[in-house]
């Protein structure tokens, strides 16, 4: 599978890349064996093609099996990864190919992480920015689903504001064997911390409800 950024996506990119302010590093965890990853070259291909719009974004291409330590460092366990990073390292990450509706949350990401700040209601704040425990959010997603980016972005951005949360988005059908171990039959699926389990696009607000309480707060 190719893909091709077509000149409606270049200049969504480029206009996108405007407000742009500080450096990013997109780093990308890969198995280079092909029956281990089928879409790893794919994911490498296109954040190679979205770096090349811009001086301020970067590539690092990284092999799970030779980098294992680095892996271990970020609990990267599958692959594709790409990790949204800045001069600060937060827990903004994408398993699988960031394609369809996924593909406008991957380039907002970037801008957020670039700008070190989002777009959050102080309601939404006073509740994401005082959590001093660990947080780990799952995003199921699939290409087609329209309300999916809608959430993802939403658990970047509590990742962004908040580095005590880990936001992961992952491709259902990509990763088979992790959608049927949290029942995954609709998208977008959220879990948090292996305790909360809902389906559907939320407002932010409730989503930070579901986090507090997955905590026990």
């Amino acid at each position: 599978m190719v893909i091709e950024l077509n000149e409606k996506a270049k200049e969504f990119i480029e206009r996108s890349f405007r407000l742009l302010k500080e450096k990013v590093i997109l780093k990308v965890f890969i198995s280079r064996e092909r029956r281990r990853c089928l879409y790893c070259y794919e994911v490498v291909d296109l954040t190679t093609k979205i770096a090349n719009l811009s001086d301020l974004v970067s590539v690092k291409v990284l092999d799970m099996g030779e980098e294992r330590s680095i892996a271990e460092r970020y609990s990267i366990n599958m692959v594709p990864a790409i990790l949204v990073h800045s001069n600060k390292e937060y827990g903004v990450r994408f398993f699988g190919v960031p394609v369809g509706y996924e593909f406008k949350s991957l380039i907002e990401d970037i801008i957020d992480v670039s700008r070190g700040k989002v777009d959050l209601s102080q309601n939404v704040r006073r509740l994401i920015e005082p959590i001093a425990k660990r947080v780990h959010i799952r995003v199921f997603v699939t290409p087609a689903c329209p309300y999916c980016p809608f959430v993802v972005r939403a658990a970047h951005k509590f990742a962004i504001l908040n580095r005590n949360i880990t936001a992961d988005m992952i491709e259902s059908y990509e990763f088979p064997e992790l959608a049927d171990k949290y029942e995954v039959l609709a998208v977008p699926k959220i879990v948090i911390n292996d305790v909360i389990k809902l389906e559907g696009a939320f407002p932010e607000i409730y989503f930070a409800q579901k986090i507090l309480e997955a905590l026990g707060e």
